[in-house]
C-alpha cells in the first residue's frame, strides 16, 4: 500500500507536460477515442432527457403548438389537483401492500428451494417462469382470474367451499390488495433467483456446524441466512420501495384506475395529465416531483442503512 501511494504521489510531482506525454505513450488517446462514442450515447439517451424535462416543467405546451414559458406555474397545478392526495395515497398503499406481502415471499423460497437437493434446478425454473411472461399478458390473465361473474376462475374455486362470488377488481375496498396479489406473483421469481444465489455463496460449514449443534430450519434460516443475506436484502428492499412508487401497468390494465379512483397511482395521474388531458408541460412537472422524492428517499434509505448493513 505504501508503495502504491509513493507511486502515485511521484507522477503528482512530475511537471503536467510529462504526465501527458506518459498518458499517450501509454495509450490515453485510443481509449478517450473509444470513450466519446459510449459517453456521447450515454449522454444523449440518458441525460439529454432528464434536461429537456427540466425546460418542458417550465412551459406549458402539448408537444404540437408553439410552447408558453409559465415558471413554477405547472408545479402549482399540480399540487393543487384534488386527485394527486388520492394518488399519492393509492401508490403509498400499493407499496406498502407490496412490501409486506411481496419482501418475505422471495426470501422464503429461496430458502425452501436452498434446501433441496435433486430438484433445486427445476423449482427455479418453476419459480422464474411468471417472468418470462410479458407484462401485459400476465395481467390480462389474471384480470380473466379476477372475473367476478359465478364462472369466473377464482368466483368458481370459491364456490367449491360454498362462497358466494366476490367482485374483486369492482370492489373499491380490494381492488388494491388483488392487484398486489398480482404484481407479487409476476415479480417473485426474479428476487427468488437472486436471493437462491445469495444464499448459494454462503458457507456450508455455517449450516454443518449448526446442523451438529442440533440447530434445526427455523434457526438456521434466522441466525445464518438472514445474516448473511443482510446486504443483498437491503438492496432489494431500496429496489422494491423505487419499483412499487412507480406502479403503472398493473392498475392501467386491470381497473384503469378505479373503482371511483381507488387504484389511481401518480403514474397513472401523469399519463392522464400527459395523453388525456394534452398538458406535457404538467406530466413532466409531476414526473419532476416524483424523481426528486424517489431520490430523497434513497438518500434517507441509504445513510440508515449504512452501518447496518456493514456490520
Amino acid at each position: 500500500m505504501t508503495e502504491v501511494t509513493t507511486a502515485a504521489q511521484r507522477r503528482r510531482a512530475q511537471p503536467l507536460g510529462r504526465r501527458l506525454w506518459t498518458w499517450v505513450r501509454g495509450g490515453g488517446i485510443t481509449t478517450f477515442l473509444f470513450f466519446v462514442p459510449l459517453l456521447f450515447t450515454f449522454g444523449y439517451f440518458a441525460w439529454w432527457p432528464i434536461l429537456k424535462s427540466l425546460q418542458l416543467a417550465l412551459q406549458k405546451t402539448n408537444l404540437v403548438t408553439e410552447p408558453t414559458w409559465v415558471g413554477l406555474d405547472n408545479f402549482t397545478r399540480v399540487l393543487a389537483d384534488p386527485l394527486l392526495g388520492t394518488a399519492v395515497a393509492n401508490t403509498l398503499l400499493f407499496a406498502g401492500l407490496a412490501i409486506v406481502i411481496g419482501f418475505p415471499v422471495p426470501i422464503l423460497l429461496a430458502t425452501f428451494m436452498a434446501e433441496m437437493r435433486r430438484s433445486r434446478q427445476f423449482a427455479s425454473v418453476l419459480a422464474y417462469l411468471p417472468v418470462i411472461i410479458p407484462p401485459v399478458v400476465a395481467v390480462l390473465l389474471w384480470k380473466q382470474f379476477y372475473d367476478p361473474s359465478p364462472d369466473g376462475l377464482f368466483n368458481s374455486v370459491l364456490g367449491v367451499f360454498g362462497i358466494p362470488p366476490q367482485p374483486f377488481l369492482q370492489d373499491p375496498n380490494t381492488a388494491m390488495l388483488d392487484i398486489v396479489i398480482q404484481a407479487t406473483w409476476a415479480g417473485f421469481g426474479q428476487s427468488t433467483i437472486i436471493y437462491l444465489a445469495a444464499l448459494m455463496s454462503v458457507p456450508p460449514e455455517l449450516y454443518e456446524a449448526a446442523e451438529m449443534d442440533g440447530a434445526k430450519v427455523v434457526r438456521r434460516f434466522w441466525h445464518i441466512t438472514l445474516p448473511q443475506m443482510r446486504g443483498i436484502m437491503l438492496l432489494m428492499m431500496l429496489l422494491q420501495i423505487i419499483g412499487t412508487m412507480q406502479v403503472f401497468t398493473e392498475p392501467f390494465v386491470m381497473t384503469g384506475g378505479g373503482p371511483v379512483n381507488r387504484t389511481t397511482t401518480i403514474l397513472m395521474l401523469i399519463y392522464n395529465y400527459a395523453f388525456q388531458q394534452g398538458d406535457y408541460g404538467k406530466a413532466t412537472a409531476l414526473s419532476l416531483l416524483l424523481a426528486v422524492v424517489l431520490t430523497i428517499v434513497s438518500a434517507v434509505y441509504l445513510r440508515l442503512t449504512r452501518s447496518w448493513s456493514k456490520s
